[in-house]
C-alpha cells in the first residue's frame, strides 16, 4: 500500500516533471517561430543568422555555443521583461564544450571545507559546500570549475510558481547539456530537508528524474520549495548571495507562466572552487 507520504512525494515529482515538459514544449514552439522570422528577414537583410540547436553541443559546435552565449547575454534577451534588467553585460569569452566519458578521480580532501564562488553578471554568489556529505558532487564541481566548464554559461531556467529556483550549469542553455558523465545521488537525508521542503538558500543537483543522473546542472533555491528528496543538496548560499538570487527572481521569467528563461541576463562569468 502506498503511504500518504509516498503519495505526496510522487505528486511533487510529477508536478516538477510536468513543469519541465511544459517548458520544453514552449522552447520548441519559440524555436519554430524564430525560424520562420529568420527566414523572412533573410530576404531583406544581408548576412546570415546562426540557428539555435538543442542537445549537448559537440566540440565542433563552438560557433553555435558562442552565438548562444552572446544572445543570452545581450539586452535583447530581456525584450519581454516587465522589470528593468538588474544585471550587467557579460564578460567577453566563449562557453566551453568539452565533455568527459567518466566521473573525475577523487582529488578533494573530504574532511576540508570548500567554497563555490559564482561571479555572475548580477553579482557574486558564494556557496559553502557540504564536502563530507556530498564528496562526489563537490569533487565534480571542483574538477569542472577548474576546467572553466561553467564560465560564460547562462542560467537558463527560473521558476516562480510551485517551486522557486534558478537553474544553471548547462553550457548549452538548452536544459539538456552536461559534462558527459553522471555522478551518484548523495546526502538525500540531509537534516535541512524536512517535510519534503528544500529551504531557501539550498543549492542542489538537477537530474532527469531517475536515480544517479546528476551531471553539471544545479539549482539555487530562493524560497522554500516542496520537492521530493531526490536532488542532492550540496551547498548553502551566503546571505549576500541570497540578495543577488532574490534580485534575479524579482525580475521574473519570460513566459509569464511561472517557468521559463530568466528576464535578468544571468551569466556566470567565472566559477571557482576554493579550499579553506
Amino acid at each position: 500500500m502506498v503511504t500518504q507520504e509516498q503519495r505526496k512525494r510522487q505528486l511533487a515529482r510529477e508536478k516538477f516533471l510536468r513543469q519541465q515538459q511544459r517548458r520544453t514544449a514552449a522552447r520548441r514552439k519559440a524555436r519554430a517561430r524564430n525560424s520562420v522570422i529568420a527566414s523572412v528577414l533573410g530576404v531583406i537583410l544581408i548576412g546570415s543568422m546562426a540557428l539555435y540547436t538543442t542537445g549537448v553541443l559537440k566540440d565542433d559546435d563552438k560557433a553555435s555555443a558562442s552565438t548562444e552565449a552572446s544572445t543570452a547575454a545581450s539586452p535583447s534577451a530581456s525584450a519581454t521583461s516587465k522589470a528593468p534588467d538588474p544585471c550587467e553585460k557579460a564578460a567577453a569569452g566563449k562557453v566551453k564544450t568539452a565533455t568527459w566519458k567518466k566521473e573525475p578521480t577523487m582529488t578533494i580532501d573530504k574532511s576540508a571545507k570548500y567554497t563555490l564562488k559564482l561571479a555572475t553578471t548580477c553579482g557574486e554568489i558564494d556557496v559553502a559546500l557540504k564536502t563530507s556529505a556530498a564528496p562526489h558532487t563537490v569533487n565534480s564541481f571542483n574538477f569542472l570549475a577548474g576546467k572553466g566548464f561553467f564560465d560564460h554559461s547562462s542560467c537558463h531556467r527560473l521558476t516562480t510558481s510551485g517551486i522557486y529556483v534558478l537553474q544553471c550549469g548547462d553550457p548549452t542553455a538548452s536544459g539538456s547539456g552536461g559534462p558527459g558523465y553522471t555522478i551518484p545521488d548523495e546526502n538525500l537525508k540531509d537534516k535541512s530537508l524536512k517535510d519534503n521542503i528544500y529551504p531557501a538558500g539550498t543549492v542542489a543537483m538537477a537530474n532527469t528524474g531517475q536515480a544517479d543522473t546528476g551531471g553539471s546542472q544545479f539549482f539555487l533555491v530562493y524560497q522554500d520549495s516542496q520537492l521530493p528528496p531526490s536532488y542532492t543538496p550540496f551547498g548553502t548560499i551566503s546571505e549576500s548571495g541570497m540578495k543577488v538570487l532574490k534580485k534575479i527572481a524579482a525580475a521574473g521569467e519570460n513566459t509569464g507562466a511561472g517557468d521559463g528563461t530568466p528576464n535578468a541576463t544571468v551569466v556566470i562569468n567565472k566559477a571557482t572552487v576554493t579550499k579553506s
